[in-house]
């Protein structure tokens, strides 16, 4: 087997089990969520809600997503940056 085709191999699984964990544990916070009708309240530095447990479960999932996401795009182009300067200029 080429070595590419191998390391294409590596990745394609990584990337399902990854997408498999992403799954699970939005099924989790779901059926937490889903299974939570009570009220909470949220207070804010300038205002206050009320907001039940499954709509706040979802909120902060989401955002917790989205603020992984953007600080792993931002560590690899820090990351590519360095290899660039790192190797020889041609």
């Amino acid at each position: 087997m080429p070595f590419f085709l191998y390391f294409l191999r590596q990745n394609i699984v990584r990337l399902y089990f990854t997408l498999f964990l992403l799954l699970l544990f939005i099924s989790i916070a779901f059926v937490f969520g889903s299974q939570n009708n009570q009220i909470i309240t949220l207070n804010y530095l300038i205002a206050r809600s009320d907001i039940t447990v499954a709509e706040a479960v979802s909120i902060f999932s989401a955002l917790g997503f989205i603020i992984g996401i953007l600080v792993t795009i931002v560590w690899r182009l820090i990351r590519k940056g360095k290899k660039a300067l790192s190797s020889p200029q041609q």
